[in-house]
């Protein structure tokens, strides 16, 4: 053998043995060759690629000699086409499940009707003038078949499809899938104009009680050899597969219920009708055998039914031993036993049978009655809230809105029905841990919202509570009611005297250590910490581990060599930090003022210390107030502390960043930009980050808007602000001698952490200062994802570098997050602001969160127009911003808002508008937005558009919207731009109520 021979031998022998698929034409040349293919296992083609390949070359049209296109010539090899196309439908057994999963309705259209013509269905009748118990067996069944697909495919084109988006591939294919869909539309047409007519003999049928027959290959045969002696052996019902009454019976019964069911939206009896189809088609499924021949039924979608039906006819069946959950729901709602409900609510919450969306569904119907009048149903709807919101928390969900306004006002009897409630939803034998976990962070969330501390105090006295909780959050949690409480005072009960302890020293001790943590009294700290060193000799300010100070003062407190006095200083400055932390400024105000006033007498160094965490402790406080929407000024004493610890040299004083990192954002937000750029001692600026950030941050702000020459500051801001977001790189050489290269996160390249200038921005208030900051991290996002088509807009862009010399080195995940956390953040000072507000949903709209992207362009134009009553400025929808608009409401599917929207353009987008209006699967309210079109141009076309798919309600609502007398071209200008800004206004603000 040669090499290439071998060679050959070698390829052939790799590839797998697979028979080629069999043409359609060969079974043209073999009449046997049919049958035989059928029989196989997974026979290629398949039966329903068979049916498609007969019909599509047995209806390809011809070209005469003159090149003109005629119809499929009626030859004899069309003929057989068709024959075999029956034939493959009768091995299927016309089983129509099979068909219309496999088949387009066109396709089943033209076989179908082939069916007819080949069972001598007389031509020219119609089906329900036709008397089916005189027509020979086959005849009438095929009548059935044929009606029984015209009220299946009406009821399944009435189920949403979500259609694929032809991808570029598919392009050259736009015209023939549009010419299919033509097609399909106009047999969907017809088909319901016969929906009665098809119904009618449908019913006609469940009156013959004998046997029926359904063409096989074999009187298929016998049609295609001599039609007259095959016809005569059909009507002596001798051929064909046998189909009993029976059988046939519980299919009509069922597709009958089928249409019947998809009419009760707008005929109720029709439900009435289809339930009495569905009772009649389980019965006779119960006496039918386990794999009936002709009888293909889905019986979960039967029990669907079923159970929908009754639901809505409000009626019971006597055959059910028991209710399903869902019948049991309406059962009581339909008897209106809602204290059954209730119970049936709260049982759910442990077997949770019941989805949450139905649970929800039915809040929502019993509140609508309670809207229109039905007021002894609001304590029931409340009730229900309860019971739903628990169910929530079990699942880790977010409470609803409804139950946060029940909680902003609620009664005590409220309160003690919601314990009742978690109570009964927790089974104690068989609840998980996280369950229980959940259930304890529910109510520990309770206790926090509850602004009446008496209702917060029944919650945390409850046995649940007590089980649930850990004892350190019941701790924390008392100690925040505490502080709360206008009249439950801990601290405040008498403490024994020293003379009046009794003889066990360890409980008394013990009693004291209690109330040594609950006190925020200094003297009383002092006089416990007496009485306690002069029981025993150890460091009491070990006595709880909560009590923490910052690590830079603990060496200098713990070098005081008195005992006391170091418990006394540890101690008031621990509870004090702590009071700073959860905002309780009054009582931090008076336990470091003890603190400073003991420390005076004999240690500078720590009263330097308390001096500048009171500092601190001001500067939150005033903070605090402003961000409560007190926009007084700070007094001009607290100004000049500020600036007097920023410029403060003393050598040898432990400080703390925070303190300097608070002034810094306190200067910031009160716009001492002067101050930070030129007065703070280049030292300080140097040794504290948080000073040299806020002084190129106050720089770059002192300068805004302003000439050329402030892109100078702005460039060190920029670097300065690149260092924290970059990565640094180290080469590591491995076992096996490679070298490969390793990014460290938290690098030490910038001036500090990305995690800690987040915390730092987060302390800043002023709006030119966070626009900055937005506008900084926007270009530098922008450059390192180089998408130029999707980039997010802010202001100031133009003072920013265009692009990075070490690109390589940012964190590109890191200036994602830090963008996104930026503007979140400045939003929730001030939700009112139009440019955060658009670059917030620049930012959804790059990352493909098209909804949200609407809901804050929509905000934008809100806060700008007073909810869309006033037209929006120009400069806040800008082409772009409206063209965003449009793509987002593309991609949603939502085309008719796409066309409204074309309109706002400086340039009407006529392209885009017709090409989104020539979509028919639409998830808009379609014609119910015409109302909002001015532009007459696009309602002409629209009017064509509804004429050529035969579309007359929708036609006519364009034709009304088109006639209004305002739209006249005839008209002044200003009427027409009148016209429009009124349609603008209403648009606007129907899409306002959608997406908000």
């Amino acid at each position: 053998m040669s090499a290439e021979a071998a060679d050959r031998e070698a390829v052939t022998g790799s590839r797998p043995n697979t028979p080629p698929q069999t043409s359609w034409f060969e079974f043209l040349l073999d009449p046997s060759l049919l049958e035989h293919h059928l029989q196989k296992v997974n026979p290629d083609p398949s039966p329903v690629q068979l049916v498609i390949q007969f019909l599509e070359q047995a209806s390809k049209p011809s070209v005469n000699e003159q090149n003109l296109v005629q119809p499929p010539a009626d030859n004899r090899r069309n003929r057989t086409l068709k024959l075999l196309a029956l034939k493959v439908a009768a091995h299927l057994r016309w089983d129509l499940d099979v068909l219309e999963k496999g088949l387009t309705i066109p396709v089943l259209n033209m076989l179908l009707n082939e069916l007819l013509c080949a069972s001598k269905v007389p031509p020219g009748v119609k089906h329900v003038d036709l008397d089916l118990s005189t027509l020979p067996p086959t005849t009438a069944m095929a009548v059935l078949i044929y009606n029984r697909w015209a009220i299946r495919t009406i009821v399944l084109s009435s189920f949403p499809e979500k259609q694929s988006k032809p991808g570029p591939h598919q392009l050259n294919m736009m015209s023939l899938v549009q010419q299919e869909k033509e097609l399909t539309d106009n047999i969907l047409s017809v088909l319901k104009e016969q929906a009665t007519d098809s119904i009618m003999v449908l019913e006609a049928a469940l009156n013959i009680k004998k046997d029926f027959y359904i063409h096989t290959l074999r009187t298929l045969d016998l049609l295609a050899a001599d039609p007259s002696t095959a016809n005569g052996e059909t009507e002596s019902s001798t051929a064909g597969l046998r189909i009993s009454a029976d059988e046939l019976h519980c299919q009509v019964h069922y597709d009958l219920g089928g249409i019947n069911f998809q009419q009760g939206c707008s005929d109720p009896s029709a439900y009435e009708k289809a339930r009495e189809h569905f009772r009649r088609t389980r019965e006779l499924l119960a006496k039918l055998s386990p794999n009936p021949l002709h009888c293909h039924l889905d019986e979960k979608r039967l029990a669907g039914y079923w159970s929908a039906c009754r639901a809505v006819t409000g009626t019971s069946d006597p055959s059910d031993s028991q209710l399903t959950p869902y019948g049991l729901i309406n059962n009581l709602i339909k008897t209106h036993n809602y204290q059954g409900l209730i119970d049936a609510f709260i049982k759910d919450n442990i077997t949770h049978s019941l989805p949450n969306s139905f649970r929800h569904s039915v809040q929502l119907e019993l509140l609508h009655r309670v809207q229109q009048g039905d007021k002894a149903l609001e304590e029931v709807c409340h009730k229900l809230c309860v019971c739903n919101a628990v169910r929530d928390a079990l699942e880790g969900q977010v409470l609803g809105v409804r139950f946060q306004q029940l909680l902003l006002k609620p009664s005590k009897r409220t309160i003690s029905f919601l314990l009742e409630v978690c109570t009964k939803s927790l089974d104690k034998d068989h609840t998980s841990e996280v369950s229980k976990r959940k259930m304890a962070l529910f109510l520990k969330n309770l206790c926090e919202r509850l602004e009446e501390v008496p209702l917060a105090y029944m919650v945390s006295s409850h046995k649940l509570f007590m089980e649930l909780l850990p004892d350190e959050e019941k701790k924390v949690l008392l100690d925040q009611m505490r502080k709360r409480s206008a009249t439950v005072n801990l601290s405040a009960k008498p403490l024994p005297s020293f003379y009046d302890i009794p003889a066990s020293a360890s409980v008394n001790i013990g009693h004291l250590e209690q109330q040594l943590i609950l006190s925020l009294d200094a003297r009383q700290i002092r006089q416990i910490l007496i009485e306690l060193h002069g029981m025993a000799e150890r460091p009491f300010w070990r006595v709880n581990s909560k009590w923490e100070v910052p690590s830079d003062y603990l060496k200098v407190i713990l070098a005081i060599k008195d005992n006391l006095t170091r418990d006394l200083v540890y101690i008031l400055m621990a509870k004090g930090l702590h009071c700073v932390q959860i905002k309780d400024f009054v009582h931090a105000r008076q336990l470091f003022s003890a603190c400073l006033e003991l420390v005076t007498e004999f240690s500078p160094k720590l009263r330097q210390v308390m001096l500048n965490e009171m500092l601190l402790l001001d500067v939150r406080a005033h903070e605090a107030g402003a961000t409560e929407g007190n926009v007084e000024r700070p007094p001009s004493d607290l100004v000049s502390r500020v600036r007097g610890y920023l410029e403060m040299r003393i050598h040898d004083i432990p400080l703390r960043q925070v303190v300097g990192e608070e002034c810094v954002a306190f200067m910031l937000n009160w716009r001492e930009n002067e101050y930070l750029t030129l007065q703070v001692p280049s030292t300080l600026v140097n040794n504290n980050p948080y000073i040299k950030l806020g002084q190129l941050l106050a720089a770059t702000c002192k300068e805004l808007p302003g000439p050329k020459e402030s892109r100078r500051t702005a460039k060190e801001l920029w670097e300065a602000v690149v260092q924290i977001c970059s990565v640094s790189s180290q080469h590591k050489r491995s076992s096996d001698g490679r070298v490969s290269l390793i990014k460290q996160r938290d690098s030490s390249l910038g001036i500090m952490p990305r995690s800690k200038f987040i915390t730092f921005v987060k302390k800043l208030r002023e709006p030119l200062v966070l626009t900055t900051f937005i506008s900084l991290f926007v270009r530098l996002h922008s450059i390192v994802r180089d998408d130029i088509v999707n980039e997010v807009t802010a202001e100031h862009l133009s003072i920013w570098p265009s692009s990075l010399a070490n690109i390589q080195s940012v964190d590109v995940e890191a200036v994602a997050v830090t963008v996104k956390e930026l503007v979140t953040y400045a939003l929730t000072l001030n939700p009112n602001n139009q440019s955060w507000l658009i670059t917030q949903a620049d930012i959804y709209f790059v990352t493909n969160q098209y909804s949200a992207a609407m809901h804050y362009y929509l905000q934008a134009g809100t806060v700008c127009s007073d909810y869309f009553t006033k037209p929006v400025p120009p400069d806040v929808y800008t082409d772009q911003v409206l063209k965003r608009m449009i793509k987002c409401c593309s991609l949603l599917n939502c085309h008719t808002q796409v066309a409204v929207l074309c309109q706002f353009l400086r340039e009407v987008d006529y392209m885009t508008a017709f090409k989104a209006l020539q979509e028919q699967t639409s998830h808009d309210s379609m014609d119910s937005f015409y109302d909002y079109i001015w532009d007459v141009t696009i309602l002409e076309y629209l009017t064509h558009i509804h004429h050529k798919r035969g579309e007359i309600d929708k036609r006519q609502v364009a034709i009304k919207a088109i006639g209004q007398s305002e739209l006249n071209s005839s008209n002044p200008e200003e009427v027409l731009q009148l016209a429009a800004q009124k349609r603008k206004k209403k648009f606007l603000q129907a899409m306002a109520k959608l997406y908000f």
